[in-house]
């Protein structure tokens, strides 16, 4: 099987994976319903995600780990805010003061 042929085969196999995914649940509708296990684990599905797509960022510097980089402290100071008052945006603001002190105060 020729290279341009597997791809084609390979696209069309996962976008029929997506559609018998996705169209089960509005197929079967309430026949298929998930355990109440899955449900509750499911909902911290995003925050999953926001974490996976955060913590790189906080953890590198140019590729490597980086123990007293700014925007790990600033993260660690928004978490902690966050935790504490429930105000939306107070951990935004204590958050980029930190990492703008940093930066700019401490020269990095």
């Amino acid at each position: 099987m020729s290279g341009d042929a597997l791809l084609w085969l390979t696209f069309c196999l996962i976008g029929m994976t997506t559609v018998a995914t996705r169209g089960s649940f509005i197929l079967l509708g309430e026949r298929a319903r998930l355990p109440p296990v899955v449900q509750r684990l499911l909902r911290y599905a995003p925050a999953a995600a926001l974490a996976c797509l955060v913590m790189p960022d906080l953890l590198l510097d140019d590729g490597a780990l980086d123990p007293l980089n700014p925007k790990l402290a600033a993260g660690l100071v928004v978490v902690l805010v966050a935790t504490r008052w429930r105000n939306p945006w107070l951990p935004f603001v204590c958050g980029m003061g930190v990492l703008l002190l940093l930066r700019r105060g401490l020269g990095w």
